[in-house]
């Protein structure tokens, strides 16, 4: 009995000496000295011991219970005084409250944009089939793009996808023309990490099909975006490119927001950015999702939001992104 008494003795001081707060000191009151507490329970003891332990133990449990409640009173008295020192004229402390992350707030900022010239935004599986990812948008057996050095592939014949561009497929099975999407969502790639590559990112896709759709209208699409984005100075011009499932095929390049096309450090002299890929939609991609080419024409682009947050924010490394660091997030 004795030992067990040394025990709460030594429990009792320890937990009132790390209570600091009002809730933690009732804790420790109810744990020791309540009605259900441990000094109860070692009364409840008491009916086991003989007769010639009981005084002295009964005397040992009293002087404990004294001890504790005295103890107990004295720190709740002190508490309360510091709290009653508190000067109410200090003003009080703001809160930090979150924020959005950049690429949240980006990704935000184009579809405000997009779905005020009438696109709407459209969601597919991030985990797809060689056929959408490849397959569905002209993409051949011995492209690149498919091996494994470029593409995550899955146990089960899948992949992560590689691009939103399987979105448009998806919905144009489901959906009859006209047709107006952005798909923005993450994509993966068997890349690398370091300032420029990731092998996560987040990306674009935009979509419009209709008859006789033209290739004016995705430059002048484009132009609206950039000017919303980046100012009304700015322009475009288009470079020939390849892709599959569009032809033709052009990257599209913006003029530097920073110099006004002037050329500096971040568009390297040149007085151009280099922001995503475009083109007429393949009449081989229209035809497998059942829309006759003859009838029907569109257009694609893709473009990259940690780019655009990058140069907008003057982020110089995508992993910064991805670290979660609280003193670049804070700026933001």
């Amino acid at each position: 009995m004795k030992t067990r008494i040394d025990e709460i003795r030594k429990d009792f001081r320890k937990s009132l000496s790390d209570a600091g707060s009002q809730i933690e000191l009732d804790e420790v009151y109810r744990i020791f000295l309540a009605r259900k507490g441990e000094i109860a329970s070692l009364y409840k003891l008491m009916a086991g011991l003989s007769a010639e332990e009981r005084p002295e133990a009964g005397k040992l449990l009293n002087q404990l219970k004294k001890e504790l409640e005295q103890q107990f009173n004295d720190r709740r008295k002190t508490a309360r005084q510091q709290v009653s020192e508190l000067d109410t004229t200090i003003p009080g402390r703001i809160p930090r409250l979150g924020h959005e992350h950049p690429l949240t707030q980006t990704e935000s900022r184009v579809e405000e944009i997009f779905t005020r010239m009438g696109f709407t935004v459209a969601e597919g599986p991030e985990v797809e089939s060689e056929y959408y990812d490849f397959d569905a948008l002209n993409t051949p057996f011995w492209h690149p793009a498919r091996d494994k050095s470029d593409t995550l592939y899955l146990d089960n014949g899948h992949l992560l996808r590689t691009e939103t561009s399987p979105v448009q497929i998806h919905v144009m099975e489901k959906r009859k023309p006209p047709i107006r999407i952005i798909a923005p969502g993450r994509v993966y790639r068997n890349d690398k990490p370091d300032a420029s590559h990731s092998p996560m990112f987040m990306q674009v896709e935009g979509l419009y099909i209709d008859r006789q759709v033209t290739f004016a209208e995705l430059k002048g699409t484009l132009l609206e975006f950039y000017r919303q984005l980046f100012g009304e100075d700015t322009s475009i011009r288009f470079r020939p490119h390849y892709f599959p499932f569009t032809e033709p095929s052009a990257e599209v390049d913006v003029t530097c927001f920073l110099c006004a096309g002037k050329g500096c450090r971040v568009c390297k002299q040149t007085g151009w950015l280099e922001m995503g890929g475009s083109g007429m939609v393949d009449p081989v991609v229209l035809d497998g999702v059942g829309l006759d080419p003859e009838e029907y024409t569109g257009f694609a682009f893709g473009l990259g939001l940690e780019r655009i947050a990058m140069l907008q924010y003057g982020i110089t490394d995508i992993r910064l992104l991805y670290e979660n660091n609280l003193r670049l997030l804070t700026q933001f």
